[in-house]
């Protein structure tokens, strides 16, 4: 089993699993809701960080131990260890911000200094609206103009990852802040209302085979071992890099060299939605 998907540790697991895993206790577990801007979701306790969530996202807690809760997102089966006072009440969304990023106001006047940031994709439960504002159900306020009712899709693949243009790169990032390949690919393909893992492994499975004498076509996603980009046209692809260290267009050609130049190998799969 892919540990990064399962979820049980040596303590808990959760209560499908009981006839596949050995564990001193199993748990339905309880839904929660992310409550800061960008949460790190860890490998372990206190150790490396896998990926991040967003603000309002749905979680899973099956675990709350030494101050970490260990979890699965809704939104993508990804399993790891958050720390637990990032969780609020699962309290149903209404609408998630469609723009790059956006804030949380203690008031609706845009002049108030921010509490909190919000990304591309983070949700939030609106209960009032006014004045170019809109209350969300914990009393704090986002401008009308950055939030889609929640099940609107936004966009296309190509549109949505030319939101992220110029963000530096960030293993396992999944917001404006920082985001890496499989995140803004993640992130691009949920807001046009695609299912999509986490990871660039995961994601390779997606959509159909391209032939490899077939052209490519807008929106496609071409993968390397541990990497993914995004097909713009046919001479640009759009990607999460550690060579120009943001989110950047490159000529698909060169990129395609420069990778296996630097010792990453060929393309391994091209996939069409």
């Amino acid at each position: 089993m892919d540990a990064r998907l399962t979820p049980a540790n040596a303590r808990v697991a959760h209560e499908s699993l009981r006839d596949q895993v050995d564990a001193p206790e199993y748990t339905q577990g309880t839904w929660h809701r992310i409550a800061g801007g960008v949460v790190d979701i860890l490998k372990a306790p206190n150790g490396s960080r896998n990926r991040q969530a967003l603000f309002g996202e749905r979680v899973l807690q099956l675990e709350d131990h030494d101050g970490f809760a260990f979890m699965q997102a809704e939104k993508d089966g990804y399993v790891g260890y958050i720390a637990s006072a990032c969780l609020t009440d699962d309290v149903r969304a209404t609408h998630w911000v469609c723009t790059l990023g956006s804030h949380l106001y203690p008031a609706p006047d845009m002049k108030q200094h921010e509490v909190d940031a919000l990304s591309f994709g983070a949700q939030v439960t609106i209960v009032a609206t006014a004045n170019r504002f809109s209350e969300t159900d914990t009393g704090l306020f986002v401008p009308t103009a950055h939030l889609c009712p929640v099940g609107t899709p936004h966009g296309d693949t190509v549109t949505n990852a030319e939101l992220f243009l110029g963000t530096p790169y960030l293993w396992g990032g999944n917001s404006r802040a920082g985001i890496d390949c499989s995140g803004l690919v993640q992130a691009a393909l949920l807001a046009a209302g695609y299912e999509c893992p986490g990871d660039s492994d995961m994601q390779e499975t997606l959509g159909t085979a391209i032939a490899e004498d077939a052209p490519l076509e807008r929106g496609d996603l071409l993968f390397w071992k541990g990497h993914v980009a995004v097909v713009v046209d046919q001479m640009r692809m759009i990607h999460a890099n550690a060579y120009h260290m943001a989110v950047a267009y490159e000529d698909i050609a060169a990129g395609v060299a420069r990778i296996e130049a630097q010792g990453d190998g060929p393309v391994t799969a091209r996939r069409r939605l």
